[in-house]
C-alpha cells in the first residue's frame, strides 16, 4: 500500500488577520500556496472558496489559522518548506506569529488518496503534545519513516 506524508502547521496571530502589521503575510499567502501546488510531490492543500484556508477554524480561537497539505513524500516537504521562496515566510513568524502553546506543526503518513480534515490535524497536534513524535505523529527533528 502507497503512503503519503500530511502536515498541519498552526500559528495564532499577534493581532487580527486584518490588522496592517499582518499585510506582508497576508499580501504573500496566495503566492506561497501557488509554490506549494507548482511544487514537486506537491498532492493537495487544504482551501475554502477564497482559496486559502484563512477562515477555516480548527480551534475555538479565531487568531488561530491552519495550514495543511499532504505531499507525496517527507523530502518533497523538505524541499518546499526550507529550500523554496517559502523559507522567507518561515524565518519571519514571529512577526507575524505568538508562542502557539503547544507544538504548532505536526506530520504523519496517510494512505494514497486520504485528505485528513483539520480535526485529524488537531489531533495529531494533541498526539505530540501527549507522546512526543512517535510514528503516529512526529516532527522534521524526529522522522519516522513511511510504514509501506
Amino acid at each position: 500500500m502507497k503512503y503519503h506524508l500530511a502536515q498541519i502547521n498552526v500559528g495564532r496571530f499577534h493581532f487580527p488577520a486584518e490588522d496592517p502589521r499582518n499585510a506582508d503575510f497576508m499580501d504573500n499567502l496566495d503566492g506561497i500556496n501557488a509554490l506549494a501546488e507548482a511544487s514537486p510531490g506537491f498532492i493537495w492543500r487544504l482551501k475554502d472558496d477564497s482559496g486559502n484556508a484563512t477562515s477555516i477554524r480548527a480551534f475555538d480561537d479565531p487568531h488561530i489559522l491552519v495550514n495543511m497539505s499532504v505531499w507525496d513524500t517527507l523530502e518533497s516537504l523538505q524541499l518546499f518548506a526550507y529550500r523554496s521562496e517559502h523559507v522567507k515566510f518561515f524565518r519571519r513568524r514571529s512577526e507575524w506569529f505568538t508562542d502557539f502553546g503547544g507544538p504548532s506543526m505536526a506530520l504523519w503518513w496517510v494512505k494514497a488518496g486520504h485528505l485528513p480534515p483539520p480535526a485529524e490535524g488537531r489531533a495529531m497536534l494533541e498526539h505530540i503534545t501527549m507522546h512526543g513524535s512517535t510514528p503516529t505523529a512526529f516532527t522534521f527533528r524526529e522522522k519516522f519513516a513511511s510504514p509501506e
